[in-house]
């Protein structure tokens, strides 16, 4: 059976105290409450230490990027090694932010999925077309290259450790959103890929969320689709009340 997720991505949002606090907020409800899925923040590498040592409830740590080398004098990376060590449990790699402002590509990710699974850290691949790539009715072939050229590569007992997030880009943080149909069928066409190059038992267990503006008035209807197993959530993540809502959103 499918895992159903929720990730709040803080992104650089939030200094130590902030963090600190917003977590307190929301495990406070995770003790309160039963809550289907599972729960993981994706902070600063700065807060993942101080917060890890905090944990008392069922919510998983990721941090947000790592680096393609495992170490040495790369100057300001932070290696897969070194986050696990701090608490980091998860790492987010292939954000649309990422590729647009530091030129990541999927040859980059193909790597840093490696080195991430090689040091403990299980992977929240994102993947996701452009407004031009939708408009031109390229996505299909857009996504296709991301999940190929990246996860292929692993065998099946590595895929096993992957979370695939598909995040439409033209909906990060403009308020727009994929249609539920729009995005079940992205989320369809994901699992097949899987199931094509892995097996079905595969692509049948893999959690696929869906990021783009997922918020506390959209997440019920999202989540209503078979093949959307929850959400990697960006703005909506930095409110307590408006993440609890879209966690208790999922059945």
């Amino acid at each position: 059976m499918r895992k159903k997720i929720v990730i709040a991505n803080w992104k650089m949002n939030l200094n130590i105290q902030k963090g600190i606090l917003l977590f307190e907020e929301i495990q406070k409800e995770v003790l309160l409450n039963n809550f289907n899925p599972i729960i993981i923040l994706a902070v600063p590498h700065t807060h993942i230490n101080s917060i890890s040592e905090k944990l008392s409830s069922n919510i998983y740590i990721s941090a947000q990027d790592c680096s393609i080398y495992e170490n040495g004098a790369y100057t300001g990376d932070v290696s897969a090694e070194i986050l696990y060590s701090v608490g980091a449990k998860y790492v987010i790699l292939g954000h649309s932010e990422r590729r647009k402002y530091y030129a990541e590509n999927n040859l980059l990710l193909s790597k840093k999925v490696s080195i991430a699974l090689k040091n403990n850290l299980k992977v929240i691949y994102c993947c996701g077309e452009t407004i031009s790539d939708r408009e031109s009715n390229t996505y299909f072939e857009v996504i296709e290259n991301q999940i190929k050229e990246s996860l292929f590569h692993l065998n099946n007992d590595e895929i096993k450790n992957v979370i695939i997030a598909y995040e439409p880009v033209w909906a990060i943080g403009t308020g727009l959103t994929a249609s539920s149909s729009e995005a079940q069928e992205v989320h369809l066409f994901i699992r097949n890929l899987i199931e094509k190059n892995f097996n079905k038992k595969i692509a049948d267990e893999l959690s696929i969320l869906y990021g783009g503006s997922c918020n506390s008035k959209n997440s019920s209807e999202l989540f209503s689709k078979n093949d959307i197993d929850g959400g990697l959530i960006g703005g909506a993540s930095l409110n307590s009340n408006d993440f609890i809502k879209i966690i208790n959103s999922i059945k």
